[in-house]
């Protein structure tokens, strides 16, 4: 793993542009113009129109786009099977593999991830309660919450889904761990207000910062500038 997410602060706002809001005709120029503009990290929606009902890219996009990006790869894994592929994926060239909850095996799948040499996260769908995700707090390194439906992109943001998002913030620090709080779905200039301030991080921002009319860069100062939430304020 040549990118540790465990080196990133969890302090402060941090931005990671999903891709899958990109021109996929530029790609590499696309993820370039992410990089020179601020961006922390790289997001990457892989889907394998079964556990969510559409289809993105796999382990040889991922591969083709390692070639020309020194980013660190979060990569959301949104497929059934993901302890079968997590090899894949890091060959490919993610540092980061994020799988849901709703699947099965999951102790299994995070021994798998690591045994790949990637670091580990869980995303929850929107209708998966904060509490399910507690036993495994001390086991990965990231949390994503999903304030969509997870499987398409330039869904509108679920305010409802900030209760979760606090109520996992409140876990995180009662135990003292450094875990990414991360949150994706509908996030531009005027939500991340809400995530940041119930105790969320790590934004993934994919239309709001791929297609903003003042560029790329404009986009990610902006979600830089949120404030993040105080420990003392949960």
């Amino acid at each position: 793993m040549k990118y540790d997410l465990r080196k990133l602060p969890t302090d402060r706002i941090l931005v990671s542009p999903s891709v899958l809001a990109s021109d996929f005709g530029r790609l590499a120029e696309e993820i370039a113009r992410a990089e020179q503009g601020g961006a922390d990290v790289i997001h990457l929606d892989v889907m394998d129109g079964h556990f969510v009902p559409n289809i993105s890219f796999g382990p040889p996009v991922i591969k083709s786009i390692r070639k020309v990006s020194d980013m660190l790869f979060d990569t959301h894994l949104m497929i059934s099977e993901p302890m079968r592929y997590a090899k894949a994926f890091a060959d490919a060239g993610c540092d980061h593999l994020t799988f849901h909850l709703e699947c099965p095996g999951i102790g299994e799948t995070i021994d798998e991830i690591r045994r790949v040499g990637c670091t580990v996260g869980i995303s929850l769908k929107p209708a998966t309660p904060a509490e399910a995700i507690f036993p495994w707090l001390d086991k990965i390194d990231l949390v994503l919450v999903m304030t969509v439906e997870p499987g398409f992109g330039g869904q509108s943001f679920m305010a409802d889904q900030m209760g979760k998002v606090a109520a996992i913030k409140r876990e995180i620090l009662r135990r003292k761990l450094h875990v990414q709080l991360e949150v994706d779905g509908g996030l531009d200039e005027q939500t991340i207000a809400a995530a940041a301030g119930h105790g969320a991080n790590l934004i993934v921002a994919g239309t709001s910062v791929f297609r903003h009319p003042e560029g790329i860069a404009a986009a990610i100062a902006k979600l830089h500038a949120a404030t993040p939430l105080i420990d003392t304020e949960l």
